[in-house]
């Protein structure tokens, strides 16, 4: 059998007990005709279904990565499929059925999830994308989504300093820029007069932090904040283009500054301080109408 976008299968350690909406280590306990029973340390089990048991891969007492999840009579069972978001992550999603109780949305598991429609804050429509969170509800032990998220912002600051490297998610478009949601927990901005590459809702980007604001949200950036940090990113994204380019690209000082933000995702001014930069160091040659790669 061919793996099905399964997890890394590194070292591990067997979880304690088995997590509805996360990514479990367990233990292949035994087999049976609907597929193996996977265990956690205290004891509990769970089905991993015939659909997803490699047993070459999965030998007897091996342990092994799979998420959990509810199916269709809503029972907790294995998967070695990765929805595109967690338990407490954010994620796009598309609409693929709505009742008159709430919408369902593709997550890359076959059973969609559930979005309530108290949870949602505008009506939802088939086939168009939705930015939400996954979450639990703890009485019932299902999974659903919600677009309502302002309450589960991260006000604590403790630990953000500038510069500091996060993953984000693309929120939505304001007058000022993009909303995103930072390390699925902090709220925070992208300023559109500091985005030089194409950015979308539900886009993910490496954000760096400008500004730790005392209102308990972020100002970032799509670059690494400070002149030489700047620089060697910068540095970096032109090697390589030209390296894709094999070694040659029509650009110089002159080029037109949409052209270089189109290629380049940077402002003119950062593109010809970083030729200057590599021309200096002997790492390309600036050619009347070209750049070469040395």
């Amino acid at each position: 059998m061919k793996r099905n976008n399964t997890m890394n299968t590194t070292e591990k350690s067997k979880n304690l007990t088995i997590n509805i909406g996360q990514i479990n280590t367990l233990e292949v306990a035994r087999d049976t005709d609907y597929g193996y029973f996977l265990e956690a340390k205290d004891g509990d089990e769970i089905l991993l279904p015939n659909v997803y048991v490699m047993e070459d891969e999965m030998p007897m007492g091996s342990l092994i990565d799979v998420f959990v999840y509810t199916d269709s009579e809503d029972r907790p069972v294995a998967t070695t499929k990765i929805p595109y978001a967690k338990l407490g992550e954010y994620g796009y999603f598309t609409v693929v059925d709505y009742k008159s109780y709430g919408a369902f949305v593709n997550w890359g598991l076959p059973k969609d999830l559930f979005v309530p429609l108290s949870q949602q804050k505008e009506h939802f429509h088939i086939g168009k994308k939705y930015l939400l969170r996954v979450c639990l509800d703890e009485q019932t032990g299902r999974l659903y989504a919600t677009q309502k998220i302002g309450k589960y912002f991260n006000r604590e600051m403790k630990g953000l300093h500038q510069n500091k490297e996060l993953n984000a998610i693309i929120l939505a478009k304001t007058p000022l820029g993009f909303k995103v949601v930072a390390d699925n927990q902090y709220e925070g901005m992208l300023f559109s007069n500091e985005i030089f590459e194409d950015v979308r809702i539900g886009d993910k980007k490496k954000v760096y932090i400008k500004t730790v604001r005392k209102d308990g949200k972020l100002d970032l950036s799509l670059q690494p904040i400070g002149k030489q940090a700047a620089l060697s990113q910068s540095q970096g994204s032109i090697i390589q283009l030209l390296k894709e380019a094999d070694g040659t690209l029509p650009f110089t000082y002159k080029s037109d500054a949409e052209e270089i933000k189109k290629v380049f995702g940077m402002s003119k001014k950062s593109f010809k301080r970083t030729l200057t930069e590599l021309i200096e160091s002997k790492k390309i040659e600036l050619r009347d109408d070209s750049i070469v790669l040395l």
